[in-house]
C-alpha cells in the first residue's frame, strides 16, 4: 500500500521514530533550561530508570514526523534527500524551542547554538552543490536576526524595555541557515499576524494585562513550521491580502 508514492511501512517506521524522539525532547526540556549535558549517563541512570512516557510529546513528533515524510517526499539520492534530513533533525528542536520558552519564557542559549551549528552545516553542504543555495541560507540568518534585533532596539528606545527577548533573536538567525532570506521575511510575518492575533485574544478575555510579558518563541515556532508545510505561494498570496487589506489584486 502506499500513500503519496511512498509505501506505508515508512510511514510506521518514520511514525515509530517520532515516538522514540519526542520521548528524547522531554528529556531535553528538562536538561537545557538547567545548562546541564544532553548526551550524558544520567539519561541511563536517572531518566530511563524513572521512564515515565510523554504521550502528548510522542504523539506530536510521530505525527510531524509522518507529516514531513507526506509532504516533503522520499527521494532515491542522499543530495535530494536533503531538505527531509534537516526538517527531521530541525522540528525536535523546534518542539524544544516551544516548551521551553513556552513554560519558563527563556530559549536556552545551548538549544540556539546547536540550531545555528547544524544550519550551517547543512547550508554548507548545499552551498557545495549550489553555491546560490549556500548564499541563500547565509542571507537567511542575516534577515532573521536582523528583523528581530533592530525590532528589539527600536523597542528599546521607544518603551524602554526590550520588546522581545535576545533568546528570540538568535534563533531567528539560527532558523535563517535551514529556510533562507524570502522564507524568513513570511515567518517573521506569521509570527508577528499569530502573537498579534493571540495578544489581543488574551487581553480582551482579561487573561493577560496589557503590560504582560508573552513569549514570542512559540510564534516563531509555529510559523517555521507553517513554512515548512504550506508552499510558498499560497502564504505569499495569504499574508500579501491580509496586509493590504485584500487590495493585492488592485497593486499588482
Amino acid at each position: 500500500m502506499y500513500l503519496n508514492n511512498i509505501s506505508i511501512i515508512y510511514y510506521v517506521l518514520v511514525g515509530l521514530l517520532g515516538l522514540i524522539v519526542g520521548q528524547f525532547v522531554e528529556w531535553c526540556n528538562i536538561r537545557l533550561p538547567e545548562y546541564k549535558k544532553v548526551f550524558s549517563k544520567e539519561f541511563f541512570t536517572i531518566y530511563l530508570k524513572n521512564f515515565k512516557p510523554n504521550y502528548i510529546l510522542m504523539v506530536a513528533m510521530a505525527g510531524i514526523y509522518i507529516a514531513l515524510l507526506y509532504f516533503i517526499g522520499w527521494q532515491s539520492n542522499l543530495i535530494d534527500q536533503i531538505n527531509l534530513i534537516k526538517y527531521f533533525i530541525l522540528a525536535p528542536m523546534l518542539v524544544s524551542a516551544f516548551c521551553i520558552d513556552l513554560k519558563l519564557q527563556i530559549i536556552p542559549n545551548r538549544l540556539n547554538l546547536t540550531i545555528f551549528e547544524i544550519g550551517l552545516l547543512f547550508a554548507f553542504v548545499q552551498g557545495i552543490f549550489n553555491i546560490q543555495v549556500g548564499i541563500d541560507m547565509l542571507l537567511g540568518s542575516l534577515t532573521g536576526a536582523g528583523i528581530f534585533l533592530l525590532i528589539t532596539l527600536i523597542g528599546g528606545v521607544i518603551a524602554g524595555k526590550e520588546a522581545m527577548g535576545f533568546g528570540d533573536v538568535k534563533l531567528m538567525g539560527a532558523l535563517g541557515l535551514f529556510f533562507g532570506w524570502l522564507n524568513m521575511i513570511l515567518i517573521s510575518l506569521i509570527a508577528f499576524l499569530l502573537a498579534a492575533i493571540i495578544s489581543i485574544g488574551l487581553i480582551i478575555s482579561k487573561k493577560k494585562g496589557t503590560d504582560a510579558y508573552i513569549p514570542f518563541g512559540p510564534f516563531i515556532v509555529i510559523a517555521s513550521f507553517t513554512v515548512i508545510f504550506v508552499p510558498f505561494d499560497i502564504l505569499f498570496l495569504v499574508l500579501s491580502k491580509i496586509f493590504t487589506l485584500g487590495m493585492y489584486k488592485t497593486i499588482v
